[in-house]
């Protein structure tokens, strides 16, 4: 047996370490490919449920509109309408809950002064972050 240079050894290793990172990402590949099947599944099934949540909820405010109708007597016009108006309300509230919720966010403030301050680093000009003087960055 002859010994082995180490240049023999450099690129043998090398290609060792070069087979082993194109094993472990066809490891990921089928990993996520398994992962992202099972997730469309999922979601379909998530899609599947809301569909038939939303037509169950139909029925139910026919029913309701009906069941002014026997119930309380009033001319089948009435129960729907009323029906719709009580939508209508609950969907203004929530319009305005949502409205004033969405109006409370801020930009991102620190992402942005960071970014500047990346930005004019890069140009070669020292900008502190948030009033601090800026010490030796990592």
């Amino acid at each position: 047996m002859s010994e082995r240079t180490i240049g023999q050894l450099v690129a043998d290793a090398t290609r060792d370490i070069s087979e082993l990172a194109r094993h472990e990402v066809a490891l990921a590949k089928a990993e996520l490919r398994n992962d992202a099947k099972q997730a469309g599944v999922g979601a379909g099934m998530f899609g599947g449920a809301a569909f038939f949540g939303l037509m169950a909820f139909i029925l139910l405010l026919f029913a309701a509109a009906y069941g002014l109708h026997e119930g309380a007597g009033w001319p089948v016009w009435l129960s729907f309408l009323t029906v719709a108006v009580v939508l209508l309300l609950l969907a203004a509230v929530m319009g305005l809950v949502g409205r004033s919720r969405v109006s409370k966010v801020k930009p991102p403030e620190r992402a942005i002064a960071t970014t500047k301050a990346s930005l004019e680093a890069a140009k070669g000009k020292a900008v502190p972050v948030g009033g601090a003087a800026s010490g030796a960055s990592s």
